[in-house]
């Protein structure tokens, strides 16, 4: 079994760093915990479950500190969490197994992103890259740091799943949200003043104000990275994908979401979210093309993909519902409304009410 430090980088963290650690020490990992300057007792709290503890002074560059964890990690295969991530589940063993058959790959956690819908809180949970051997890896890029071969810098290498999963409680303050994408939006426009052919660049400032629900601004930045050349099949250009419909979506350009997405759909056509947004944008089309958007929200329900991305739950229940509706199925319409009000989807309930009156 080869030892696995976790590493965590911080700063004011007292409401999260408890949540986040105390889970941990009920498992033989070392916890490393950076601190890049608190003036709260961040540091007094982890301290008290068990990590070593480093300080580091910012110098803008979320690589520079995460890289300096690794260094200060007594184990070479490393584990990075977030401060406001929190442990749900894990199979220790599995873990270990894994870290041990995949020595030369990147392992990817689930995260569960929890945030409120339509008035309703859902979870849009993801993947996200975070075990890997530090002989092998390191992390570039001053701000959404990219996991990268030590031997040329690729961002190509085996990708596996990891049997852990974590709530992650940092998308519940609209406020935190707002500062946190100012703050990232001024680290990343400084670099794309050096890297202005980055598309990775602006497909992360459009994720900035996506987070914000700032939908145009996050429409120009996610088709000027589509504009530039990329490979569709990189984990974060199949998340972009998925963002740029719903900013198409939410500015009323369903009709160029169409045109731009149809020939390249092949591309991203494995994911249960991108599902769904295609079946948007059918919908909102003026004239709408229901069957169409009932074809891609069967395929969403259908998608194995579908419960770790959240959206095989009230979304596609509600639309089917929508488009019987639409279709004149009533009876049809009510089955897969009542669907999505079992999952708790005010819209359904009242869409329920609606049409038993």
């Amino acid at each position: 079994m080869i030892p696995i430090s976790i590493c965590i980088i911080g700063k004011n963290e007292a409401q999260h760093i408890k949540n986040c650690l105390s889970p941990l020490t009920a498992y033989p990992f070392e916890i490393v915990y950076v601190d890049t300057g608190s003036g709260d007792n961040t540091k007094e709290l982890a301290s008290g479950c068990g990590a070593k503890i480093y300080d580091f002074t910012w110098i803008d560059d979320f690589s520079a500190v995460r890289n300096f964890a690794m260094e200060k990690a007594s184990h070479d295969t490393v584990l990075f969490l977030d401060c406001d991530e929190y442990l749900k589940e894990l199979d220790a063993d599995a873990l270990y197994k894994l870290a041990e058959e995949h020595g030369d790959g990147v392992g990817r956690l689930l995260r569960n992103n929890y945030f409120e819908a339509n008035g309703t809180p859902t979870n849009y949970p993801d993947r996200v890259e975070r075990l890997f051997s530090r002989k092998h890896f390191h992390y570039t890029g001053i701000i959404h740091e990219q996991v990268v071969t030590r031997k040329d810098d690729s961002p190509l290498y085996e990708r596996y799943d990891l049997p852990l999963t974590v709530d992650h409680a940092g998308y519940n303050d609209p406020e935190i949200m707002r500062k946190k994408a100012e703050r990232n939006n001024e680290l990343l426009f400084r670099e794309l003043k050096k890297k202005p052919e980055d598309p990775y660049l602006y497909f992360q400032i459009g994720q900035s104000y996506n987070a914000i629900r700032d939908y145009e601004n996050a429409y120009m930045n996610y088709k000027k990275s589509f504009a530039l050349p990329l490979d569709p099949y990189e984990p974060w250009v199949q998340i972009m994908a998925t963002a740029y419909l719903n900013a198409l979506n939410h500015t009323g350009r369903s009709r160029e979401a169409v045109r731009f997405f149809e020939p390249i759909y092949a591309h991203f056509a494995d994911d249960a979210n991108f599902y769904c947004s295609m079946g948007n944008a059918y919908l909102n089309l003026h004239p709408p093309k229901p069957l169409n958007a009932m074809a891609e929200y069967l395929k969403a329900l259908q998608c194995p993909t579908a419960r770790e991305t959240g959206a095989n739950t009230f979304i596609p229940y509600y639309n089917i519902g929508l488009v019987n509706e639409m279709l004149g199925q009533t009876d049809t319409a009510l089955t897969f409304y009542q669907r999505a009000a079992d999952l708790d989807f005010a819209p359904a309930k009242e869409k329920l009410e609606e049409l038993t009156k």
